[in-house]
């Protein structure tokens, strides 16, 4: 039997439910950088205006809706590995979809990896710490590499024989990602494997065995056998690697390939299942007589490799901060756009209150940052020297562990389409406990900071020296200055009483920076949120008097279609 159908004027409009209105639209098509007020005043401040028109253009492609694409692409299709070639040959192949390449492309061509060692001017690693927070913005994950590859020069130097041969191209501003011998390449990458199960961050208790291949000592081959069970970045040309010798445990230098062309006997077993950090591969890897040269003193391979942890620890600040900058930047756009009972979102009082917190956790952090990465700049000054021994440790601890919290608060602020996938903060939300735990968890940078205290005691007054040069501007920090002098007097139980130091230590530094360079809106709000109320509060409890308004005003990007 046939059903007729009677179209009336109702039912041909039975789609359309609802008008599409009071909607955000995506953060994209701006100035990273000239959007970015402190950023430039930093950049500016801390010796690297020279590098500003180019961070301008930098800031421009960074910002551009095609570019940020390439982060979400980088992240929605993940790495894969083959272990063999449909032969049957072992090539421990990963691929990676185009957008991670063309991230790392930019990266090395932009001098991420290896700018202050080629050009080794005044600031150098000032703009390089800005255009690296600018790129981390789109994109985390291929930040792995980039600063294993940068983080590795002064250990190379300990090396000279080594370094001759390797650094023209580790610093070389050509990316080749095929997998095939270092002779073939113009430019390579460095990774680092130093994790084994049984030990984590305590790698003394590495079990990696190195035998020499001749008469052994630095410089000299040696084959390694054994298990790491974190290898970042194994698709990296080579590593730097810890493992025991008769002496003690060494480092060494691990090719992917043997000079004679043929692969080295490093197997990658397995890519690791992460949260977070999904463009970058991690693997786990078995060494079954590996070839690798060793670099530096036999027996002293935690000092040799210091210096590029210290280096990937500076990255994590830089990392995190990038991460609440974009996090923040994702809800400050949104909340001047989206309105709620009847008032654009950051007109509304607690939603300003919340909006404006997150403000100042960004600003701090990058504030800090960056008056790190001036002290890289000037290493051969003894107090610059000492403060980079210091607050790496403190700021890494610092700013990585508030960054969590802050990518959930800044995910809120948008409500439940930042919950979606098809939002950049779900990303931002997995990334963000990434660094607290890469190279040293929050108990190990504490634990650095004491040893460095208990070694070297004047970097505690390399420290005083430079949070003084605010003392009298602010009673709060006046007070926390005082007692801070008093409790790292004080030995007894310092090590469980480590992380209440350190946190201090870290509030110290951002408010006596903030004092010395920010608009008095700014600091005045750090120091009454974070000084005066020193303790346990959720993000959203600034208190009376703050100029919200000001602070939202200065941090929100302005884009034009918005």
């Amino acid at each position: 039997m046939n059903t007729r159908i009677e179209t009336t004027p109702s039912s041909i409009y039975l789609a359309e439910t609802h008008e599409a209105e009071n909607l955000s639209r995506e953060l994209c098509d701006y100035n990273m950088y000239s959007e970015d007020a402190a950023l430039g005043e930093a950049v500016r401040r801390e010796g690297a205006q020279w590098a500003e028109s180019g961070l301008i253009a930098f800031g421009q492609m960074t910002g551009s809706a095609d570019y940020l694409e390439l982060g979400r692409l980088a992240n929605r299709f993940t790495p894969e590995l083959d272990s063999h070639d449909r032969f049957g040959n072992r090539v421990d192949l990963v691929s990676f979809h185009p957008a991670y390449h063309q991230l790392m492309k930019t990266a090395i061509e932009h001098g991420l990896h290896s700018s202050p060692w080629t050009d080794p001017r005044a600031g150098a690693h000032v703009a390089r710490a800005a255009r690296t927070y600018l790129h981390n913005q789109v994109e985390a994950g291929h930040g792995c590499p980039i600063t294993m590859t940068f983080a590795a020069v002064p250990t190379l130097r300990l090396q000279p024989d080594l370094a001759r041969v390797w650094e023209p191209k580790v610093t070389a501003s050509v990316y080749d990602p095929r997998n095939v011998p270092v002779a073939q390449k113009q430019g390579v990458t460095i990774g680092m494997a130093m994790t084994e199960k049984q030990g984590g961050s305590d790698v003394r208790t590495n079990s990696t065995r190195a035998f020499p291949v001749g008469s052994g000592g630095p410089g000299q081959a040696y084959e390694l056998v054994g298990h790491k069970y974190f290898v970042s970045a194994p698709m990296c040309d080579a590593f730097l690697v810890l493992a025991q010798t008769a002496v003690g445990l060494s480092c060494f230098l691990l090719p992917r390939w043997r000079s004679d062309g043929a692969k080295n006997a490093m197997q990658v077993l397995r890519l690791k299942k992460k949260m977070g950090n999904a463009s970058n591969a991690s693997s786990e890897t078995e060494l079954r007589g590996a070839l690798a040269w060793m670099v530096g003193e036999e027996g002293r391979g935690v000092r040799n490799i210091i210096e590029m942890v210290s280096m990937t620890r500076f990255d994590c600040m830089i990392g995190s901060s990038a991460g609440m900058r974009m996090a923040a930047s994702q809800a400050l756009h949104h909340c001047s756009i989206r309105s709620a009972f009847g008032k654009v979102l950051n007109r509304q009082p607690l939603m300003q209150n919340v909006l404006a917190d997150l403000a100042l956790e960004s600003e701090a952090a990058l504030t800090l940052t960056m008056r790190m990465a001036r002290a890289m700049d000037h290493r051969s000054d003894e107090q610059e020297d000492l403060l980079v021994r210091l607050v790496t440790a403190v700021g890494k601890y610092w700013i990585c562990k508030r960054t969590p919290n802050h990518a959930y608060e800044a995910m809120e602020c948008i409500g439940g389409s930042g919950v979606m996938e098809d939002s950049m903060m779900p990303r931002l939300y997995r990334e963000a406990p990434v660094n607290t735990i890469w190279e040293g968890s929050g108990n190990v940078q504490c634990l650095d900071v004491l040893r460095a205290i208990a070694k070297t005691p004047a970097v505690i007054d390399a420290f005083v020296t430079e949070v003084a040069q605010a003392r009298g501007a602010h009673a709060a920090l006046d007070a926390l200055l005082a007692g801070l002098a008093k409790d790292l007097k004080d030995v007894r139980d310092i090590e469980y009483r480590a992380r209440d130091l350190v946190d201090r230590m870290a509030l110290a530094l951002q408010a006596s920076l903030l004092l010395r360079h920010a608009p008095s809106f700014v600091s005045a709000a750090f120091c009454h949120s974070r000084l005066e109320q020193l303790g346990h509060h959720n993000y959203g409890t600034l208190p009376r008097g703050v100029d919200c308004s000001a602070i939202l005003a200065r941090a929100t990007p302005n884009v034009a279609h918005a």
